[in-house]
C-alpha cells in the first residue's frame, strides 16, 4: 500500500475562524547550538545559544496561534519564581492567552544541544508543572472550543478537556492519566522512536479514534490509515526541537476545522517541516495568510 502523501499548501482548503485551546506544560530551555555531541571530558564551543520558554505545550500553542491569527487560550502551571514571570511574559508576547496555576515550586529547565545535523538531545531538569482541575482556571472555556490539545494535565483535566468538540493529546499526558479519565481521544500524537511516547494497542479503554506514530523524515504511521510520508524538503535541518509539536497542532487544528484526513495529515506535515528551518521551534514556525 502506497503512503499517503501530503497535498502542497496550496491544495488545502482555507481555515475557518476557530476557537482553539492547549492544555499543557511549560520548560524555560537553553538552546545550545554545537558541532557534535561532547563527549566525556571534552571541552566545546558552542556557536549559537538562546533561551526560550518551550516544552510540548507552549510549542503546540504558538503554532497553533500562527496558523489561525488569534491569541489562543494556554492553559498551564508555572513555577512562582522569576523564571516562571519571564516565561510567561515571554508567551504572551508570542500570542498566548495564558491561564497560570502557580506553584510553590522551581519552574522546570531544559537544556538541549543541537548538533551539526540539526538533531536535538534534551535534558530536563526539575518536575514538570501541570495544571489540574482543582486549579481555578476558566475551564468552562473548554466547552465552547472547536479542539484542544493537551500535554499535561490530570484526568479531571482531560475530562474538562474532553468537552471541546475535538480533543487530542499526546502520550505524554501519562497513559494511566488518560486510563482514569475514560474518555475518548479523537486522535493521539506521538513520536514512534520515543519511549515516553509509546502507545501499543489495548493501551486505552476506550481506544482513540486516530493513532499517529511521527516518525521523522521517514512519515509515520496512522492507525487507521496506514503509512504516510514526510514533506519533502529543500534545505538542510537546521534545529529539529519542536518539529513534532508543531507537526501535532496543524493535526488538531485542522481536524478541528473538519478537515478529511489527508489534509490533516498535509497541514500537520508542513508545520512540521517549517519548524525545521530555524533555530529554536518558533524562529520558522509556519504562519497562514488568508487566501
Amino acid at each position: 500500500m502506497e503512503p499517503l502523501v501530503p497535498l502542497p499548501l496550496e491544495a488545502l482548503p482555507e481555515l475557518p475562524t476557530l476557537a482553539l485551546a492547549v492544555v499543557g506544560h511549560v520548560e524555560m530551555v537553553s538552546f545550545v547550538g554545537v558541532d557534535h555531541l561532547p563527549a566525556a571530558g571534552e571541552i566545546l564551543h558552542a556557536d549559537d545559544f538562546c533561551e526560550l520558554p518551550a516544552g510540548g505545550g507552549a510549542v503546540v500553542a504558538v503554532q497553533m496561534a500562527r496558523l489561525t491569527g488569534e491569541r489562543v487560550p494556554f492553559f498551564t502551571a508555572l513555577g512562582d519564581d522569576a523564571l516562571g514571570r519571564q516565561a510567561a511574559e515571554e508567551l504572551e508576547g508570542l500570542g498566548l492567552e495564558l491561564h497560570i496555576a502557580w506553584r510553590a515550586a522551581p519552574t522546570r529547565r531544559g537544556i538541549t544541544f543541537i548538533d551539526g545535523g540539526g538533531e536535538r538531545t534534551i535534558t530536563v531538569i526539575g518536575e514538570r508543572l501541570m495544571p489540574t482541575a482543582a486549579d481555578g482556571l476558566p475551564w468552562e472555556r473548554l466547552a465552547q472550543t472547536d479542539g484542544v490539545f493537551a500535554t499535561a494535565t490530570d484526568a479531571a483535566g482531560l475530562r474538562q478537556a474532553r468537552r471541546a468538540r475535538v480533543l487530542v493529546a499526546t502520550p505524554r499526558v501519562r497513559l494511566a492519566a488518560l486510563r482514569e479519565a475514560g474518555v475518548t481521544l479523537d486522535a493521539l500524537i506521538g513520536s514512534a522512536a520515543d519511549p515516553g511516547e509509546a502507545y501499543r494497542p489495548g493501551d486505552l479503554e476506550p481506544a482513540p479514534s486516530l493513532t499517529i506514530g511521527t516518525e521523522a523524515e521517514r512519515g509515520g504511521v496512522l492507525v487507521p490509515g496506514g503509512r504516510y510520508a514526510a514533506v519533502r524538503r529543500r534545505g538542510p535541518v537546521r534545529d529539529a526541537y519542536g518539529a513534532g509539536d508543531s507537526f501535532a497542532a496543524g493535526v488538531t487544528t485542522a481536524l478541528a476545522a473538519g478537515w478529511d484526513l489527508r489534509q490533516a495529515i498535509s497541514l500537520g506535515a508542513h508545520c512540521g517541516s517549517a519548524c525545521l528551518d530555524g533555530r529554536g521551534p518558533y524562529a520558522c514556525q509556519l504562519r497562514l495568510s488568508r487566501r
